[in-house]
């Protein structure tokens, strides 16, 4: 191999590897929504998770419908103590049974929930409780769009059925990253509630 080649090689490879450093590093900073793994099978996990607060806004399927830029101004200190809160993951989005997103929810971090979480200042947004429970899982990287949240979707159903477990209420689907993480790289998640 030429040598300029063997230094092209290189030179992606290094990109590729601290691209891919800065991705799984960037979302290991945030706080994260509670759960215990109960079992695991490749992309197919059982959690239990805890029930947590989040902040929520409507959204349209693809159209988010500035939902992400409301809920992130509520973090920001849009809201009735003008209290900045830190980001956390995942961005949960409840979804119709056939995987259409309908809302937008950011969790709100513990301390911020102990100490009373504030209210919105936006009357688009609004705080709720989010129950715990049994959760099956399957973790999928990615653009998270409607065509691979279908997928995945049917994927995690006849996983569920396989496995002789019953579901319960409508999908969620979570996403772990900021926008400028490669696809490839990205953390995407379906779930739905098991009995």
């Amino acid at each position: 191999m030429k040598p300029k080649r063997i230094g092209w090689i290189t030179a992606l490879i290094a990109i590729a590897l601290v691209v891919g450093f800065l991705g799984t590093t960037s979302r290991a900073g945030y706080e994260t929504a509670r759960y215990k793994v109960e079992e695991k099978d490749g992309s197919f996990e059982i959690r239990t998770y805890e029930s947590h607060e989040v902040v929520a806004t409507a959204m349209n399927g693809e159209n988010q419908n500035g939902s992400f830029g409301k809920l992130f101004q509520y973090i920001s200190g849009e809201n009735d103590q003008s209290q900045k809160i830190k980001m956390t993951t995942p961005v949960f989005m409840p979804a119709t049974p056939d995987g259409q997103t309908r809302e937008m929810q950011f969790v709100i971090p513990e301390d911020v929930t102990t100490a009373g979480a504030p209210d919105p200042s936006n009357g688009k947004v609004k705080k709720k409780t989010v129950a715990g429970g049994k959760m099956a899982v399957i973790r999928y990287s990615g653009r998270n769009n409607s065509s691979q949240r279908k997928k995945k979707l049917k994927e995690l159903r006849e996983e569920i059925e396989g496995r002789g477990l019953t579901s319960s209420g409508s999908p969620m689907f979570a996403g772990y990253d900021p926008p400028w993480t490669p696809a490839l790289l990205r953390r995407n998640e379906v779930m739905l509630r098991i009995r």
